[in-house]
């Protein structure tokens, strides 16, 4: 496969010799959320960290996975260590955040207009994501630049919906003074 062909976001299911010996669980647990994981890294790390860290966790989660399904809530669970191991692989590699880089290249990828108008006429908005609190962090990514319904970011970070639409409110106003710009009500999904 040459590098033009390589799609990083790709359908990635477990092969059919391993599902064979994997918990069931475990291998719908990896097809729901294998593509959301790998893209959370791929901005987070860029593209060949992504695949080898979004690896790791799914390891990790399968050599705990009886443990993981007595946790309260398997998604949050499974989402922090997702998050536990992006940062441990940014510290051991030295990575800065590569979300300025690569939220481009998603938006160009995506072919996205708006996205494209954002990134040209409120430049600094990447480096003020960037520095929002984890949570927030995350919600903001998975929302605005991933595409995500509120619905759906919840499910991945194991967290009510209610929750995730505070946080978006909270990350929009902290965005907009950061970058000094005026919000006016109903602006949400267009920060």
């Amino acid at each position: 496969m040459t590098d033009a062909e390589y799609d990083p976001f790709g359908e990635q299911a477990v092969s059919s010799e391993l599902a064979g010996v994997m918990p069931v669980e475990f291998v719908a647990f990896h097809s729901q959320n294998h593509v959301a994981y790998l893209e959370y890294a791929h901005l987070e790390l860029g593209g060949d960290a992504a695949p080898v860290v979004v690896e790791d966790v799914f390891i990790f989660l399968l050599a705990v996975w009886p443990d993981a399904l007595q946790e309260a809530n398997l998604q949050a669970f499974a989402w922090a260590q997702l998050r536990e191991h992006v940062e441990r692989y940014r510290a051991r590699q030295v990575v800065p955040v590569a979300l300025v880089d690569t939220a481009r290249y998603a938006a160009l990828r995506r072919g996205s207009r708006r996205q494209l108008e954002l990134i040209e006429s409120r430049s600094g908005v990447y480096e003020a994501i960037a520095e929002l609190p984890d949570r927030h962090y995350d919600v903001v990514l998975l929302t605005y630049l991933m595409g995500l319904e509120t619905p759906e970011v919840a499910q991945r970070m194991g967290i009510a919906v209610g929750t995730v639409r505070s946080h978006l409110h909270t990350a929009r106003r902290m965005l907009a003074k950061k970058i000094g710009i005026d919000l006016n009500p109903g602006e949400e999904k267009d920060l």
